[in-house]
């Protein structure tokens, strides 16, 4: 007890230095938060933005117009061409710093001053003349001492300048690691003027408002807005995070858009770090626009901190009063369970309310005192797990004496009830594959083990337990002895790899001249008992339930309709929505009396992504199911034949039911039949 009391008040001294490191916030530390902020981004869907376009001044540009930078007449056509195929605002994101030495100003003045362009001015840090003023600028509180300063900036000619209906600093203050992820709104240049960003004058310019406005508060900048815009909250440094999850359309139709035009030419062109890679920094720009515009902006509470530094030290308190009293291998799911929640909930407050937390800190800290803590209790149950070894290794299975190990209570008989999802596939065709074998049984076996090894590792590989082998059958389920989330997903998932898998051992048989091997898989999920089954000496964990009976009563009616795969209702519905799937039909299994209906799955996202018939295909079967059921036999063939020669996926089932209706043409099922199929076998 002295010592574990003693370990516990290291890990406490210990936490309350690594609270003191966190407080300071040394660069290492802030690049390792700054990356857990990148992660979030990568978890974000990506859109693509119906406002924006960029317009990319490339080498296919450059070398149609000779040079750069491009004579002034040259831009003025393009952005007369913008305006007149219906661009909503064009912004130059090109600096006029200097006279054209061709002489096309004025042709690109008179164009600039017949359509509202927003132009940009470049920040410098060397002291430049300012004789430029911002188009407005209007402001409560002191923004001076909060907002990154320059002592001067690139500026355009002033008869350009003037003929601008705005013009926008282009600035980007990388962090510590030199990627860009912050945007500041506003800049300082000098003493005495403010300058807005790019964004924020094409928002100004966008509704013809005056001025934008900036609201101070006593810890800094707290908010600004464009008049007609939401308002837009920023850190105290008038800065906001970036949305680098939306893809900005480059050289696409403009019409009703914001044009951003910038320079991409290879040799020319000056990327910018981001979390997504180099991006050109009209692009930048672009995505900061994007962010206002759509709200997604990321925010910093003014507690996050506290909230941070909270969480670091609740989940290595909660840690140190948990791991002591759970088994060595329990440490493990405890861990991951508070890993994993911290981490769901950082995640869904970025996801959900785009809210910025550091959680890489306080996980950090979390791993130290696991290990710690772990190696402690690892010494202690070591010893009493070699003693339930010692005691039933002799009579029960390798697996069955881990289990053991992990929870002795588990000798008792008995079991839970629980919603799992079973899946059973067995070889179809086994005779005479075996008699290839009649002088070789163990060149069987080797098959066999040829065949179970691969299923088995792509089943457990996707959380799921092999119940037991029957011959060449194989039984799992989902759900239990530990809790799988998206089971049924897990479960199909499971049946469409081993299919795959079952494609590359086929390939190996075949050139070694041997049969292939086919399959059937029935998947169904429901509510099962799971637990210790058997006698008082001997027993396994194992399933009993009528759900566990229909999964293989469904793998047994896969070869009659045709398809390698067979879903009960529910395992269907449950994967509809990221898995696509095919209702087969209705259907009375051998020994029950009540219908279920039942399905096949063809594949994900990427599999309609190469099936692009997929959706009219479906249509189109939904409706054979229709005419099927109200006996219009002559209807349904047609609808099935024109589906067999145009979905060859599904050409087997086709068969099926074509069969079978030219045999209800023979023998009606009669008027008052349910439109389900009463199965014969099993």
């Amino acid at each position: 007890m002295t010592k574990l009391w003693t370990s516990t008040w290291a890990v406490l001294v210990f936490l309350l230095i690594l609270t003191g490191v966190r407080y300071l916030d040394p660069g290492p530390v802030q690049r390792l938060r700054l990356l857990n902020f990148d992660g979030y981004q990568y978890l974000l869907k990506e859109t693509v933005s119906e406002n924006i376009v960029l317009y990319d001044i490339d080498e296919a540009f450059l070398k149609e117009h000779g040079q750069w930078p491009p004579r002034r007449d040259v831009l003025g056509q393009l952005v007369e061409d913008l305006y007149q195929t219906g661009a909503r605002l064009v912004v130059l994101n090109i600096l006029f710093a200097e006279p054209d030495r061709l002489g096309g100003d004025d042709d690109f003045i008179t164009i600039l001053s017949k359509y509202p362009v927003v132009g940009t001015q470049v920040a410098s840090v060397r002291a430049l003349d300012d004789d430029a003023t911002p188009r407005g600028l209007s402001y409560s509180g002191n923004p001076f001492p909060y907002l990154f300063q320059y002592p001067g900036a690139v500026k355009n000619i002033k008869p350009i300048a003037d003929a601008l209906a705005g013009i926008g600093m282009v600035s980007t203050v990388p962090e510590v690691d030199g990627v860009v992820r912050r945007m500041p709104l506003f800049v300082r240049v000098g003493e005495k003027v403010i300058y807005p960003s790019l964004a924020m004058e094409i928002l100004r310019v966008l509704v013809g408002s005056k001025s934008a406005q900036i609201k101070t508060e006593a810890a800094g900048i707290s908010k600004v807005r464009v008049r007609g815009f939401p308002i837009v909250h920023t850190d105290p440094h008038a800065r906001i995070w970036i949305d680098y999850s939306t893809e900005i359309q480059r050289n696409v139709d403009v019409n009703g858009k914001i044009v951003l035009v910038g320079l991409t030419a290879e040799g020319l062109a000056q990327p910018v770090a981001t979390p997504f890679g180099p991006q050109d920094i009209h692009e930048v720009n672009a995505k900061t626009l994007h962010t206002i515009l759509t709200g997604t902006s990321i925010k910093r509470l003014d507690i996050s901190n506290l909230i941070e530094l909270a969480s670091f030290f609740l989940f290595g308190l909660i840690l140190i009063l948990v791991v002591p009293r759970v088994g060595v291998i329990w440490t493990i799911p405890t861990f991951l369970l508070i890993f994993s929640g911290a981490a769901y909930a950082g995640v869904y407050a970025f996801n959900h309310y785009r809210l910025l937390f550091d959680l890489s800190y306080p996980l950090g800290a979390g791993l130290f005192v696991y290990l710690h803590l772990m190696f402690n209790k690892f010494a202690r149950e070591f010893a009493a797990k070699m003693l339930i070894k010692k005691q039933f290794g002799t009579y029960l299975s390798p697996a069955m004496v881990m289990i053991l190990q992990k929870n002795p209570a588990l000798l008792k008989l008995g079991g839970e009830t629980k919603k799992l999802s079973i899946l059973f596939a067995d070889i179809r065709g086994f005779t005479p594959i075996s008699e290839q074998y009649k002088t070789d049984p163990q060149g069987l076996t080797s098959l066999i083990n040829r065949f179970l090894t691969p299923m088995t590792d792509y089943i457990m590989s996707k959380d799921g337990t092999i119940d037991k082998y029957m011959g060449d059958c194989i039984m799992a389920f989902w759900n239990a002895p530990v809790n799988v989330k998206g089971h049924e997903m897990k479960a199909v998932e499971s049946a469409l790899g081993m299919v795959n898998r079952l494609k590359e051992l086929n390939d190996e048989l075949e050139s070694e001249g041997l049969m292939p091997i086919n399959i059937g898989i029935g998947i169904n999920t429901g509510e099962v008992v799971v637990g210790n089954m058997g006698s008082e000496n001997r027993f396994d964990y194992s399933i009993l339930g009528d759900a566990a009976n229909l999964a293989s009563r469904l793998e047994g009616q896969s070869k009659g309709y045709g398809v390698t795969i067979i879903l009960g209702e529910e395992t269907a519905d449950a994967v509809q929505h990221e898995l696509f799937s095919v209702e087969l039909d209705s259907i009375a299994v051998k020994g029950k009396k009540d219908a279920v209906r039942i399905f096949t799955v063809l594949g994900n996202n990427d599999w309609v992504f190469h099936n692009t018939s997929w959706y009219f295909n479906q249509q189109q079967h939904d409706k054979f199911l229709v005419l099927y059921r109200q006996q219009s036999w002559e209807s349904a063939e047609l609808f099935a034949n024109d589906l067999r020669a145009s979905w060859p996926e599904m050409a087997g089932y086709y068969d099926v039911m074509i069969d079978r209706i030219n045999e209800y043409k023979k023998n009606s099922p009669g008027d008052d039949w349910d439109g389900v199929y009463r199965a014969e076998t099993k």
